[in-house]
């Protein structure tokens, strides 16, 4: 039998990274802006599209869909080709796929600036831009497949069972998560509400770190590092334990980011358990990783690109530690909606898959283009400047966080809260915000070099975007060996592997989503509790339109420094009504859950023009576009009607005469207004109207309940 000549696709490969870089470079600038932002207010410059809570999505959006995600694709092309020993099925597909991202991206860039967005962290873009994620994933999970299926290697290597397990995990989290029913172009209401809303979209979050950040992160380690190293995958085995135990385990977690809230006790303590089994697939990964370097630490010590590398998995092993230990409710009663938490992802982000996407682009470039790196004491002043940005940007955050946390909870001795306003908390944080913006530079400073370093590395080489390979046939007969291990068979069988990966990950989620959508008394009903009205749903759209709930939670927990900060802590059937929820994840600002009636309608009005005026020292921007916009009231009747679909009981009276008692509540609200400031114009068509009216609406609907009634529900 002759060997068979055939060609590499690297002109993809190519393409991927450069958008790598591009998208890399813009992502980590908008988070430098955001950063500075929590530090120099100004900086919003009092546009709407520049604002901390809109940028914020899109610095996440673009850290790990643009940079991440491009990242992943070049590193899946160039490997799969390779293990497989063939070209990818289809060149057409793969000129699909990259234009479709790229699409993807600018639609992002475009709309969340704009406050189209659904509000759901890591899942903010809006239904259109779905429907087209799902396309394009599809056509790259085709491709993929079609090439695993007529390759010419029998067995696959253990970094394509990390893709095929990407593939079909994000499909399904990504489809689920984003079940919405549009009202239009722009505009879309999630079919879950509430606590179930939060476990979905919290069983989603997590596990896009898990199958997106993770996954195919340690396809890509498990193939360049013994490449560039030129040594074996340390143990076999561990791989093998490491992947089928990662992928069963990881969907399970989720719901450790809901604890202490209204999220069932049950489900909560199943987030937890599974965390903490985490901890053992995750450092066995790990470990192979580290251990693959052995006896190759003389070629660490002169390759900047096996540095990287190794920071990257010493990095992933501090996040999967940590990860678990946050889990704990111990940990998590200080650490959640405080600094430490963004301290822990980026940990992750910045060390763990930025600098093993940063190995691999100084690994691919010169062999794309037939040459040597143009500088390799660029690429290690790259590495150590990076090193120092994520220390800088990290350590602080730590400080922070810890801060936060024993401020949030300090009482005096006759059982007042030292910090009785919360501003007292923010502005003390303010050095450390300054700090981790000052990482946040370095860091860019570093992809700088990195830009530089490629740019002349492709100006000193010629691009081969066909690279001539040969190998033998791959013989289609597949009976399994006497005395082979049993896990030979499955990589011979894609198909398999893929079914028992998709069984795997949806028996997690299947167990803790179901029983909450259909047992009702894991979300009890309080009778209390009403549908928003007309105008205090508008005004929630507001609030969702400009990301309000990045910095600020709707979230009670049952602490007592937070019941005596807050009020009376949140209940599961408080937010039937919710689509979606608005729990939030940070504290930058305190818990609004309470904050109905708590001022007059003047001091949102005048906090929301200026917030230093109420707020001395506030770092949140102004929003004085409220008060010139008119409210659209365009899609009023839609929305209620989408809504009472979802299960809100609204009338067909109400919704037949819906503008007269927005009316009647806006004029209510503004002939209050110029009660309180008499000097003031106040219009009742404008947004600031609805905002306030949902601000005020916000907890009010149990003050009237009786603690006999507050102690069943």
């Amino acid at each position: 039998m002759q060997s068979e000549t055939f060609y590499y696709d690297n002109r993809t490969v190519r393409n991927f990274t450069v958008a790598t870089v591009i998208w890399g470079l813009i992502a980590f600038l908008v988070g430098v802006t955001i950063a500075l932002q929590m530090v120099f207010p100004d900086l919003n410059a009092d546009l709407p599209w520049l604002t901390f809570g809109r940028l914020r999505a899109l610095h996440t959006n673009g850290a790990i869909f643009a940079f991440v995600g491009n990242a992943i694709f070049a590193g899946v092309y160039y490997s799969l080709q390779r293990l497989l020993k063939t070209r990818m099925a289809s060149d057409f597909l793969s000129k699909i796929h990259f234009w479709g991202w790229q699409l993807i991206i600018l639609s992002a860039v475009v709309t969340l600036p704009l406050g189209i967005s659904s509000s759901k962290e890591y899942a903010e873009l809006e239904w259109p831009i779905d429907i087209l994620i799902a396309l394009v994933w599809v056509i790259f999970g085709v491709n993929m497949f079609w090439t695993i299926l007529k390759r010419r290697e029998r067995h696959l290597y253990v970094a394509i069972w990390f893709y095929i397990a990407t593939f079909v995990t994000v499909a399904v989290l990504h489809i689920v998560n984003n079940i919405e029913i549009p009202i239009s172009f722009t505009k879309s209401y999630s079919v879950f509400a509430g606590v179930q809303d939060a476990l979905v979209q919290w069983w989603y979050g997590h596990n896009a770190v898990a199958f997106f950040l993770t996954t195919p992160v340690l396809g890509m380690m498990y193939y360049f590092i013994p490449k560039v190293a030129n040594r074996p995958v340390y143990s076999y085995r561990l791989s093998i334990i490491h992947f089928w135990a990662l992928i069963f385990i990881y969907i399970w977690a989720g719901p450790h980011h809901l604890l202490y809230t209204a999220l069932p006790g049950w489900a909560q303590s199943l987030g937890t358990v599974f965390s903490v089994m985490l901890i053992f697939p995750s450092w066995g990964g790990m470990i192979n990783g580290l251990l693959t370097l052995r006896g190759a630490w003389d070629k660490v010590r002169d390759s900047a690109v096996l540095k990287f590398f190794v920071v990257a998995v010493t990095c992933y092993g501090m996040a999967t530690l940590e990860g678990p230990l946050l889990s704990l409710k111990t940990f998590n009663g200080i650490a959640h909606y405080t600094d430490w938490i963004p301290a822990h992802v980026h940990i992750g982000t910045l060390g763990w898959n930025g600098f093993l996407i940063f190995g691999m682009v100084y690994y691919l470039m010169p062999k794309l283009y037939q040459t040597s790196l143009f500088s390799e004491k660029l690429a290690n002043a790259h590495f150590w400047i990076g090193t120092l940005g994520i220390i800088l940007w990290a350590l602080p955050m730590y400080v922070s966080g810890f801060t936060q946390s024993l401020m949030w909870k300090e009482f005096n001795p006759d059982g007042t809260l030292v910090y009785g306003n919360f501003l007292e908390t923010v502005t003390q944080l303010i050095p450390m915000y300054l700090l981790r913006a000052t990482g946040g530079g370095l860091y860019v400073v570093g992809m700088i070099l990195l830009v530089v370093n490629v740019m002349r590395t492709v100006a000193s080489g010629k691009f081969l975007p066909q690279e001539e390979a040969s190998a033998m046939p791959l013989s289609r007969t597949f009976l399994k060996p006497k005395n082979e291990h049993w896990h030979r068979w499955i990589e011979r069988r894609p198909v398999q592997m893929l079914l028992w990966s998709t069984v795997l990950i949806l028996i997690g989620g299947a167990i803790e989503i179901i029983p909450t959508m259909m047992v009702k008394s894991n979300v009890p009903t309080i009778e209390s509790v009403k549908p928003y009205t007309a105008l205090e749903l508008e005004g929630r759209d507001i609030y969702i339109r400009e990301g309000c709930n990045a910095c600020h939670s709707q979230m009670v927990r049952p602490f007592r420094s937070e019941t005596a900060r807050y009020g009376e802590y949140s209940k599961a059937g408080e937010f039937v009504y919710d689509h979606p929820f608005l729990w939030g994840s940070k504290r930058t600002g305190p818990d609004l859950h309470r904050v109905g009636g708590k001022y007059p309608h003047s001091w949102h009005y005048n906090h929301m023009w200026d917030p230093t005026s109420m707020s001395p020292g506030s770092l949140m921007p102004r929003y004085q576009w409220l008060f010139g916009n008119a409210l659209d009231t365009s899609l009023t009747k839609e929305k209620l009607q989408t809504m009472v679909t979802l299960g809100v009981p609204y009338t067909q009276g109400y919704i037949d005469s819906v503008y007269f008692y927005m009316n009647e509540q806006a004029e209510g609200i503004a002939a209050e207004l110029r009660e309180q400031m008499e000097e003031v114009e106040v219009k009742s068509s404008e947004e600031i109207i609805a905002l306030i009216a949902y601000l005020q609406r916000l907890g009010t609907d149990i003050k009237a309940m009786d603690n006999n009634e507050l102690a069943e529900n």
